[in-house]
């Protein structure tokens, strides 16, 4: 069993690594290339992908004593949903091209997932409330990943449109304004998930702020101010353009510190 889920492991990876690939060459500027290899192709590879991923998860993380959300697992688990996430909303909307940067990630950590075992199991019997809290954290993390590509995508619009000079990568691209809207939809989207995932957390966790669970707890809290001003901004004065990306940006890396900081020191520096 173990070896036929590194092979599924792999060919995943490799799926993950050909849908991204064949979305960059959208972006091209021969256009010809574009056509011969179409949207169509290059998500279906990735749902592929996303399923195989999938099987791998349900192997490596469930269990008989819990859930198993070591930091690798943790991570590989957050890029599925973040590439299920992408690929369901590409069929409607046009916000693909964040998949030639997110879908080599999510190959990646698969893999290390698979080769570098990390262990933190919550038990079985987890109360209904943990995990809501879970499960709405992972997705809050999920699309403001998204949004935070996003945002450098409508950076990149930006400079180049202010500079007059918008490449083959630019032009592909869809109106500024669209990517604009798309980007404050993710973000509402992943605000009011953030604040299930917080308001879950206090009514289900003892405490919060423990000490294991400070640095978490504020650097979210931390994460959804930012994103809750940038909403009320957006509302109340209009923002766009630089500002919203500064304050998508600040509010992302908050919440990178929350999560993956926090994983990342407790279980591999502390070994917790």
């Amino acid at each position: 069993m173990t070896s036929f889920i590194t092979i599924i492991s792999i060919v995943a990876s490799v799926l993950y690594l050909a849908s991204g690939g064949l979305l960059a060459t959208r972006l091209a500027k021969d256009n010809a290339v574009a056509v011969s290899r179409p949207k169509s192709v290059a998500l279906g590879l990735g749902f592929v992908a996303v399923l195989l991923h999938g099987i791998v998860l349900y192997n490596l993380l469930v269990s008989e004593a819990g859930l198993n959300l070591g930091f690798f697992n943790a991570i590989s688990l957050l890029l599925w949903f973040i590439a299920l996430l992408l690929l369901s909303a590409s069929i409607k909307s046009p916000v693909e091209n964040i998949g030639i940067a997110l879908l080599p990630l999510a190959a990646l950590t698969l893999l290390l997932e698979r080769f570098i075992p990390s262990d933190h199991v919550i038990g079985a019997g987890m109360a209904m409330g943990l995990g809501i809290h879970i499960l709405t954290s992972l997705l809050a993390y999920a699309v403001f990943t998204l949004a935070a590509v996003q945002a450098i995508l409508v950076a990149i619009q930006h400079k180049h449109l202010h500079n007059h000079h918008p490449g083959g990568f630019v032009r592909a691209l869809p109106p500024l304004e669209t990517m604009e809207s798309l980007l404050f939809q993710m973000i509402s989207i992943g605000f009011v998930l953030q604040s299930v995932s917080l308001l879950s957390g206090f009514i289900s966790l003892d405490d919060m702020f423990a000490q294991h669970q400070v640095h978490k707890t504020v650097f979210a809290i931390i994460a959804w101010s930012v994103f809750a001003i940038l909403l009320w901004g957006r509302w109340r004065y209009g923002w766009r353009g630089r500002v919203a990306i500064r304050w998508t940006l600040v509010g992302f890396v908050a919440l990178l510190l929350a999560y993956i900081g926090s994983k990342l020191v407790q279980e591999i520096v502390l070994g917790r």
